[in-house]
């Protein structure tokens, strides 16, 4: 019995690595052979597996990735991550021609607006299409790439965003806007406005979003030939006087809200 419950537990960890790394498994699996090879100790396989997972995901994914069609973005520039656990887990590789279309705008947006930097959120893993990208049902073919509002403190442009993962801050419909969040929770689609129970909203009064940036990051996204779709909120849509646009699409109840970030695919 203690033997079962040992090898569910490497299991658990497998599973849950590979799903929010994509190669956090296969290290896991190579750290557990050469521990039980060389009979290291468990300070010893920590440190084994934590090396190994850095060398592959620092070194190795980006020389291997343009093989599978995936190059990483950047980490610095004026196109950078919100947070850089999005590049330590793997989650920021796209398709060549999605990286070259987003460092085009995010140097056009710094032109327009000095110092504004771009910040990324979520893209894809490096390897095999369809390999989901949890907990994003399309973000499984290098196509796909989500970006962070633009906000302000203190009347103030800022680079930050009132959630440290870019998701779950919502900028919520007013009185006799176009309401998804209530329409698609009454509908039974629980998971729709679910982030914001676990990510903190103690600072959500210090930022204001700043309309002006991010409309313009949107009219560039919608301009640009290689965008096939663009998903925000419908109330934003409408608010911003979008409507004209017909890339902007609504997503559907059975993702998740979308006026916290952008969505932008490639056609």
């Amino acid at each position: 019995m203690k033997a079962l419950f040992k090898l569910s537990l490497h299991f658990i960890a497998i599973f849950t690595l590979t799903a929010i790394t994509q190669i956090g498994g296969l290290i896991y699996i190579l750290t557990l052979t050469l521990t039980k090879a060389y009979r290291l100790s468990k300070l010893s396989s920590l440190g084994l597996f934590l090396v190994g997972y850095l060398v592959f995901s620092l070194l190795i994914l980006p020389i291997v990735a343009p093989a599978f069609g995936r190059t990483p973005l950047p980490l610095t520039g004026n196109l950078r991550p919100l947070n850089y656990l999005t590049c330590l887990l793997n989650r920021h590789y796209v398709r060549p021609q999605l990286k070259e279309q987003m460092e085009q705008i995010a140097n056009r947006m710094e032109a327009k607006f000095d110092g504004t930097k771009t910040n990324y959120l979520d893209a894809n893993f490096p390897f095999f299409d369809r390999f989901p990208l949890l907990p994003h049902l399309s973000h499984n073919d290098g196509k796909k790439l989500d970006l962070a509002f633009y906000y302000l403190q203190n009347n103030t442009r800022t680079d930050s965003a009132p959630s440290f993962i870019g998701y779950g801050v919502y900028d919520e419909p007013a009185d006799g806007e176009l309401d998804y969040p209530t329409m698609c929770r009454e509908k039974g689609y629980f998971q729709y406005g679910l982030l914001s129970a676990f990510v903190p909203q103690w600072n959500k009064d210090d930022y204001k979003l700043d309309v002006e940036r991010t409309v313009e990051l949107i009219s560039l996204l919608v301009e640009h030939q290689a965008t096939g779709k663009v998903f925000i909120e419908p109330h934003l849509k409408e608010r911003w006087h979008l409507n004209q646009l017909d890339k902007i699409r609504f997503h559907g109840c059975q993702a998740v809200r979308h006026d916290d970030h952008i969505h932008t695919q490639l056609q």
